[in-house]
C-alpha cells in the first residue's frame, strides 16, 4: 500500500487533466448563463481584464496573436426566454437586453440616484418622467475623458420570438485600462433568461490578460535562473558524489521541481498567450508540481532543523507526524491553487474562498512555529557537544530563516494593503509583482540552503556520526582538564587520609585537583 499512498500527488494532477473540462481564458463562454438579481435590474458579469491600448490601427491589422491589436469582439451572443415570457410580449417589440462596456475610471458614469439601498441601473418611470433616461433602459452617462464611452449597445425580442441574437461586435481599445463587461435587462418577465456566446478580449502582444501578461516573461526569466542553480549544484554533485549526504539529495529534488514548475508555468502562459485557451492540463502540473516542491521544500527544512542526517540518525516517533502536516499541506495548498489557476478567466485577484485560503496559512504558521522550535533545540545540542563545524552552519541557516520570515511578514502586510486599496483593480498592471515576489523569495532561500550544503570533499563533516573522533570531540574539554599523574607510591594512604579530611574525594587516584594545586 506505501506505493499508492506516494503516488497520489503525481496521479492527481492525471486524473484531473482528464475529468476537468478544458478552460478558455480571455475567450469569455457564457453557455446556459442565467441573470441574477442586483438591485432593480437583471445582470450577468461578462468579464473584467486589463487591456493594453492598442498600437495599430484598425485597417492595419493581421491574424497573429501579437500583431499590436486590442480588442473585445462579440461572437454569437443569444439570449433565449421561456415561452410564457413570450406570450406576455407577444403584442410588442420589447424586452430589450443590453450590454455595456466601460473602463473602471468610469464606474460612477454607469447607474443613478439609490433604488432600495442600491445604486440604480435601470431607468425607473420616475427618472422617465425628468427626462434623465429612457424607461427600462441601463442608466449612464458619457466619460468626462472620453465622450465616446461607456459603450452601450443591445438586442429586443421580435414579437413572440424565443431568441434574441446580438449582432456581431467589434470594439478596439484605445486606452489602457481594466475593462467591465455587463449584459443587463430591466424587464422582471425575463427573470428566467438564458444566455449563450462568447467574448474575445486581446491584447497587443496576444492574449493574456493584462495582469497576467508579465507573468510569462518573468517565469521564462526564473527558468533560466532556476537552469543556473541547477547547472552549479549538478556540477558539484557529480564532482563530489561519493561525500554526497541524503539532505543533499532532497535539495537536489527541491531543485528539479522548481525547474519543471517554471517551465511548465511558462509553456502554459506561451501557449495561453498565443491560441486565447488555456491549456488545462499544462496548468494542472504546473501548480502540481509547485505544490509539491513547496511541500517538499518545508518538510525537509523541519527535517533538518530537527537536526536529522546531523545530530540525530532518525526522526523517530516523529516521522509519522512530520509526514502527516507535509501531506495536510499538500492537499490544503493543492485545492487552493487549482482554485485560483484553473478556470481563471477574468482578470480579478483574491477570488480563492476565505475557507481555502485559512488552512494554508494556519499550516503554513504551525511549520514556521515547529521550525524555530526545533532549531533552537538542535542549536543547543551543538553548542553543549562543542560541534562548531556544524554549529557555524546552522547558525548562518538560521539567520537566513529569521530574514526569510520577516520579509515574508512585511511583504504579507503589503499584500493587505495593496489589496484593501485596490478593490477596482485600477493598479492591475503592476499586481503581477505580488505572486512574483514569493517565487523570487522562496528561490533565493534555496539558492542560501545551496551555499550552505553544497556538495563538496568535505561534506561528511556535517553528517552524523558515531565514530571515535566525535566522542573525542564530545569529551575533549575534560580531557584538559585532567593532569597526568606518576605511578601510585606508599604515601598513596596519607594522601587519601588527607582528602578525606579536606571534604575531598576518597577515591580519585589521578593526582590534585585544581583547587588542590591552586593551594
Amino acid at each position: 500500500m506505501a506505493w499508492k499512498i506516494h503516488s497520489i500527488p503525481f496521479l492527481l494532477p492525471l486524473f484531473l487533466s482528464f475529468s476537468l473540462i478544458p478552460t478558455d481564458a480571455s475567450v469569455h463562454d457564457y453557455s446556459g448563463t442565467r441573470f441574477m438579481s442586483k438591485g432593480n435590474a437583471f445582470v450577468v458579469h461578462g468579464g473584467s481584464e486589463g487591456l493594453y491600448a492598442a498600437s495599430i490601427s484598425t485597417h492595419n491589422r493581421s491574424s497573429a496573436a501579437g500583431n499590436g491589436d486590442s480588442y473585445i469582439r462579440f461572437e454569437k451572443v443569444t439570449f433565449r426566454r421561456t415561452k410564457e415570457a413570450a406570450d406576455s410580449n407577444k403584442d410588442t417589440n420589447s424586452a430589450l437586453v443590453q450590454a455595456i462596456i466601460f473602463e473602471v475610471e468610469d464606474r460612477e458614469m454607469v447607474g443613478g440616484s439609490a433604488y432600495g439601498g442600491q445604486r440604480a441601473v435601470c431607468c425607473s418611470s420616475d427618472l422617465a418622467k425628468l427626462g434623465a433616461c429612457n424607461q427600462g433602459e441601463v442608466i449612464y452617462r458619457p466619460s468626462t475623458t472620453n465622450p465616446d464611452w461607456p459603450q452601450v449597445f443591445g438586442v429586443s425580442f421580435k414579437r413572440g420570438d424565443l431568441v434574441a441574437t446580438l449582432e456581431s461586435k467589434y470594439i478596439q481599445i484605445s486606452k489602457s485600462g481594466m475593462y467591465n463587461l455587463y449584459f443587463i435587462h430591466c424587464d422582471p418577465t425575463l427573470k428566467e433568461l438564458v444566455m449563450e456566446g462568447k467574448t474575445i478580449w486581446k491584447n497587443p502582444t496576444g492574449y493574456l490578460p493584462g495582469r497576467m501578461a508579465p507573468l510569462m516573461n518573468f517565469y521564462g526569466f526564473m527558468s533560466l535562473a532556476f537552469v543556473i542553480l541547477g547547472i552549479f549544484w549538478f556540477s558539484q554533485y557529480a564532482r563530489f558524489w561519493r561525500e554526497v549526504l541524503q539532505l543533499q539529495n532532497c535539495i537536489t529534488l527541491v531543485i528539479a521541481l522548481g525547474m519543471f514548475e517554471m517551465a511548465l508555468w511558462y509553456f502554459e502562459y506561451a501557449e495561453f498567450n498565443n491560441t486565447g485557451v488555456r491549456p488545462t492540463g499544462i496548468t494542472i502540473w504546473a501548480v502540481t508540481f509547485g505544490t509539491v516542491k513547496r511541500t517538499v521544500s518545508r518538510v525537509i527544512i523541519l527535517m533538518v532543523s530537527m537536526g536529522y542526517g546531523v545530530v540525530r540518525p532518525t526522526l523517530g516517533g516523529l516521522t509519522s507526524k512530520v509526514l502527516l502536516l507535509g501531506a495536510t499541506f499538500f492537499l490544503a495548498s493543492e485545492v487552493l491553487e487549482l482554485v485560483e489557476n484553473v478556470g481563471a478567466v477574468s482578470d480579478l485577484s483574491g477570488k480563492a474562498r476565505l475557507f481555502l485560503v485559512l488552512p494554508v496559512a494556519i499550516l503554513d504558521a504551525f511549520f514556521i512555529l515547529w521550525i524555530f522550535t526545533s532549531l533552537s533545540k538542535t542549536l543547543d545540542k551543538l553548542q553543549a557537544r562543542r560541534m562548531m563545524a556544524k554549529l557555524d552552519i546552522y547558525r548562518k541557516f538560521t539567520n537566513a530563516l529569521g530574514v526569510a520570515v520577516i520579509v515574508s511578514a512585511g511583504w504579507i502586510c503589503y499584500e493587505l494593503y495593496f489589496k484593501a486599496n485596490d478593490v477596482y483593480n485600477e493598479r492591475w498592471q503592476s499586481a503581477w509583482i505580488i505572486p512574483a515576489f514569493w517565487q523570487v523569495l522562496s528561490f533565493s532561500l534555496l539558492c542560501v540552503i545551496c551555499a550552505l550544503w553544497a556538495p563538496s570533499q568535505n561534506s561528511m563533516r556535517y553528517a552524523f556520526s558515531e565514530d571515535a573522533s566525535e566522542e573525542f570531540e564530545d569529551k575533549a574539554e575534560t580531557l584538559t582538564l585532567i593532569k597526568p599523574a606518576p605511578f601510585p607510591s606508599n604515601n598513596v594512604q596519607s594522601t587519601t587520609e588527607t582528602r578525606m579530611a579536606r571534604g575531598g574525594d576518597p577515591i580519585s587516584l589521578n593526582g590534585d585537583s585544581e583547587e588542590d594545586k591552586r593551594e
